[in-house]
């Protein structure tokens, strides 16, 4: 993102999702599959930034705003992982409003997964942007 044009934050190239939801995704998927992992429900706030990923924010909507999020994003997963006990990794978690079984193993993987995913349709989209 360095160096990435302000104008292009938002641009769907091709109806592709923009520069922009990916990384407000990247922090909410994060922020999401950790509390449960956490073992706790999802509050008003996160299905708030649910409903509003993807859309321009009104304000603090810049590529350094959406950066300066997301890394905080990544620092309380880092601290989280870092607390994480291992004998808990086994330990079931529900998921969502109908409580989905899975592990806490489970949720964080998916969690870098689905980030790493999302990490690379970034690149792509900013790539076709830049050119």
């Amino acid at each position: 993102m360095i160096d990435f044009p302000e104008i292009f934050l938002w641009v769907k190239p091709g109806g592709m999702a923009s520069a922009g939801f990916h990384l407000q995704h990247i922090t909410g998927i994060l922020d999401r599959l950790f509390t449960y992992a956490r073992g706790e429900g999802l509050n008003e706030a996160q299905f708030t930034y649910l409903s509003n990923e993807g859309n321009e924010p009104e304000r603090d909507g810049s590529v350094n705003d959406l950066l300066e999020v997301l890394n905080k994003q990544v620092d309380k997963a880092i601290k989280q992982l870092s607390n994480t006990d291992e004998t808990t990794l086994t330990e079931i978690r529900g998921v969502g409003r109908a409580q989905i079984p899975s592990t806490v193993q489970g949720l964080l993987f998916h969690a870098a997964e689905h980030m790493m995913r999302h990490t690379g349709q970034l690149l792509v989209t900013t790539r076709i942007l830049n050119n």
